[in-house]
C-alpha cells in the first residue's frame, strides 16, 4: 500500500515507522515546506492526515479532488463535518475520522459509558473530565476528551452539556479541565467525586505508538471502501 503522509511531525513520523513495518511504502511526506509537491497525492493509494484544526478540513477536501481515500487524525475541525460529509457523499470518496485511534482509548470509551449509566443512579457523585497532553497540542479540550464527554452525557441522566476549564462544578454541565504539559501524548481521566470518596478511571499513553497502529489499520480498512468510517467500524470488523 503506497501511503501520502499529510502532516510530518511527532505523529507522522510514529506512522511512518509502524507502516514500513508492516509492509507498506510512504510515496509523500507534504508540510507546509512542500505544499508544492501536493500533486504527487495522487500517487498514493490512501492518505493519512495528522496536522491541525486549522488544516485539515482543506486537508481532507484536497484528498477528495485527487479521488485518494483518507485517514484523518487532526482533531477541532468537526465544525465543517456536516460540510465535509457532504462533499464525501456527493464525490463517491472515501473518509476515516477518529478522535483517537488508540485500542485501548476505545475500550476506554465503551467503559466510560458503562460506568456513567451505573452511576447515573447516584446524584451524590458528581463527575468531571481531566485530559493532559503535550505543549504542541492546539485545540482544548482533546477530542478524546470531548468523546468522553459525550459518551457520558448520552448515558447519564444528570447532564446535558460540557464546558471547559470553569471554575466550579455547575449543576447538569460537566466540567473538562484541559492540562497542556511538555512531552505528555495524552492521559484522560473521569472521575466522579462525593463527599465520602471519589472512582476515577484513567487511560495514559505511554508513547504514540498505539495512535500511529491505528491510523495505519484505519488505512488498511479504508482501501476499496466508499464513505465515511470511525473506529466502530473497524474494531467490530477485527473483534
Amino acid at each position: 500500500m503506497k501511503i501520502a503522509l499529510i502532516g510530518y511531525g511527532t505523529m507522522g513520523k510514529a506512522i511512518e515507522e509502524i507502516a514500513l513495518l508492516r509492509g507498506h511504502s510512504i510515496v509523500l511526506k507534504l508540510t507546509e515546506e512542500n505544499l508544492n509537491q501536493r500533486s504527487a497525492i495522487t500517487t498514493a493509494d490512501v492518505a493519512i492526515e495528522f496536522t491541525n484544526p486549522e488544516s485539515a478540513a482543506s486537508n481532507i477536501m484536497m484528498c477528495f479532488d485527487a479521488n485518494v481515500p483518507v485517514v484523518v487524525g487532526s482533531t477541532g475541525w468537526y465544525q465543517h463535518f456536516e460540510a465535509i460529509k457532504l462533499q464525501c457523499e456527493t464525490k463517491n470518496q472515501s473518509l476515516f475520522y477518529a478522535t483517537n485511534f488508540s485500542l485501548g482509548v476505545n475500550i476506554f470509551f465503551e467503559l466510560n459509558k458503562t460506568l456513567a449509566k451505573m452511576m447515573s443512579k447516584h446524584a451524590e457523585y458528581k463527575a468531571s473530565i481531566t485530559e493532559i497532553h503535550h505543549t504542541k497540542k492546539k485545540d482544548a479540550p482533546s477530542g478524546t476528551a470531548i468523546t468522553l464527554a459525550e459518551g457520558l452525557i448520552s448515558a447519564h441522566d444528570g447532564y446535558h452539556t460540557y464546558e471547559t476549564n470553569i471554575p466550579e462544578h455547575s449543576s447538569q454541565i460537566l466540567p473538562i479541565t484541559a492540562i497542556r504539559e511538555a512531552d505528555v501524548p495524552g492521559t484522560h481521566t473521569v472521575n466522579y467525586t462525593s463527599d465520602v470518596d471519589q472512582i476515577s478511571i484513567t487511560h495514559e499513553a505511554f508513547s504514540r505508538k498505539g495512535f500511529a497502529l491505528g491510523a495505519v489499520l484505519a488505512a488498511e480498512f479504508l482501501i476499496g471502501k466508499k464513505g465515511i468510517f470511525t473506529m466502530n467500524h473497524l474494531l467490530n470488523q477485527t473483534i
